[in-house]
């Protein structure tokens, strides 16, 4: 049983109004809510890319860019790591930077015989840095790829 004022309302030409209005009202409030302000997930910056070799307790930091300053996302860094008795194991390492231009490699040895050479690319640039594990063995390296 519907009461005098519920009918009333039912029967009004505003009630498809008032029913669309409040739609509206729960769909503007659902997309603020779900936004990246309202989350907080704007400005954050991306996960920085590693790849470990499990070979020691050094590390090198990267940040690449381009002859502009920007980050170059997914310059590829490559490298052989050699350890072991005689460096006789190896292995073949490669990590794309993300869309700051970072990335990481860990697990380095403390101990090479020969300098860790990095290889990056980004496209048709190239560049190469290497890292002595026994004098630096947390490494920091700002490349700049230019065009060639």
């Amino acid at each position: 049983m519907h009461t005098r004022h519920e009918l009333e309302l039912q029967s009004s030409p505003l009630a498809p109004l008032r029913a669309a209005g409040c739609s509206i009202v729960i769909s503007l409030c659902t997309l603020w809510l779900t936004s990246p302000a309202f989350s907080g997930t704007q400005g954050q910056t991306p996960e920085i890319p590693v790849v470990r070799a499990d070979a020691g307790p050094c590390s090198a930091d990267f940040s690449i860019s381009d002859s502009d300053h920007k980050p170059l996302y997914d310059a590829k860094i490559q490298v052989q790591v050699r350890y072991g008795f005689m460096s006789k194991r190896k292995t073949d390492l490669e990590v794309g930077t993300n869309s700051d231009g970072k990335a990481r490699i860990e697990g380095l040895p403390e101990r090479a015989r020969k300098p860790l050479e990095f290889r990056i690319h980004h496209g048709d640039r190239q560049k190469s840095v290497s890292q002595d594990p026994s004098s630096e063995c947390h490494a920091k390296f700002t490349v700049v790829l230019a065009a060639q």
